[in-house]
């Protein structure tokens, strides 16, 4: 059974389309990294999983159960972390906890009390007097010590310092070790290619690609950088665009075959040459490259 399924799943809030027939499937155990800038839709996905909106079109299921029809059955085995933290001003983090771990069903204590170690939260301030990224750890570790079955994370990382993110990348790991599906929505590239086994993007709404980052690495041209004993050569070949990258160098994005570069470089002297494969940047860039697709901040 998929721990999260879509089918044509589309929200309108007027005259704007948030979500257009989202067709989904997330398999248990699994980290799926949900990318788009923001006003894609990443966050309508998530307030539709959890029942918060109801869709315009189309159904959205949760271990098989109807996230609309049926949400305290569906949320039965769900941790949720929103990008923007809302909690209770006059609690504090441990009365927090208590609260929301009566209102789930269940907690780890043990790994509770090791994730406010890992996150360096103060427990005893009120809500009200924490950071947005002291607020966010809150969520985080409340959400984590459920050891629930699916976590549903919207820009969890938001407001985290480096340090931090490196504590969050860590828990993430753990929860895939334990057999947790993990939702990750996010515009942190990086963060993404770090931990994610699958990764869809998200444009205006539609799903424009996904699969693994071996499977999406085609959409990427490969970067060749060559330095030359000398002044390097005036290169036109099909499918490569070239660009001076130093006074005897040359970079190359290289479109398809690498052959025919690597051909007409043996009759020049080449003294060092590399190549790499796109990044996840690179890869999410090509669908939001133009006048229309800049990506949000």
């Amino acid at each position: 059974m998929t721990a999260i399924r879509t089918e044509g799943l589309s929200k309108r809030y007027g005259e704007t389309l948030a979500l257009d027939t989202l067709q989904l499937e997330v398999q248990p155990g699994e980290v799926y990294g949900y990318l788009g800038p923001n006003g894609s839709g990443k966050t309508t996905t998530i307030r539709l999983l959890l029942g918060l909106h109801r869709p315009s079109a189309g159904r959205g299921f949760l271990f098989g159960i109807d996230a609309w029809h049926d949400p305290v059955e569906a949320h039965r085995r769900v941790a949720y972390v929103a990008g923007e933290p809302f909690l209770w001003p006059s609690l504090t983090s441990t009365e927090t906890f208590a609260y929301l771990a009566n209102l789930h069903g269940s907690t780890d204590t043990a790994y509770r009390d090791e994730l406010v170690e890992r996150f360096q939260l103060d427990v005893s301030k009120k809500v009200r007097a924490l950071s947005k990224g002291n607020r966010q750890k809150v969520q985080l570790v409340a959400a984590f010590a459920t050891r629930a079955d699916l976590l549903l994370l919207d820009e969890p990382s938001s407001g985290l310092d480096p340090l931090m993110e490196v504590a969050f990348r860590q828990t993430v790991l753990e929860a895939k070790e334990r057999g947790q599906t993990v939702f990750l929505s996010s515009h942190i590239l990086s963060e993404v290619e770090a931990l994610c086994d699958r990764v869809g993007i998200l444009r205006k709404g539609k799903l424009v690609d996904e699969g693994t980052l071996a499977e999406l690495r085609h959409l990427g041209a490969q970067t060749v950088e060559i330095t030359f004993a000398g002044a390097p050569p005036e290169l036109a070949l099909p499918g490569v665009h070239v660009a001076q990258a130093g006074a005897n160098a040359l970079r190359c994005e290289v479109t398809g075959s690498i052959g025919p570069l690597i051909d007409a470089l043996a009759h020049h002297e080449v003294v060092a040459l590399s190549s790499r494969e796109p990044s996840l940047e690179e890869i999410f860039l090509h669908h939001y490259d133009g006048s229309d697709g800049r990506v949000g901040a």
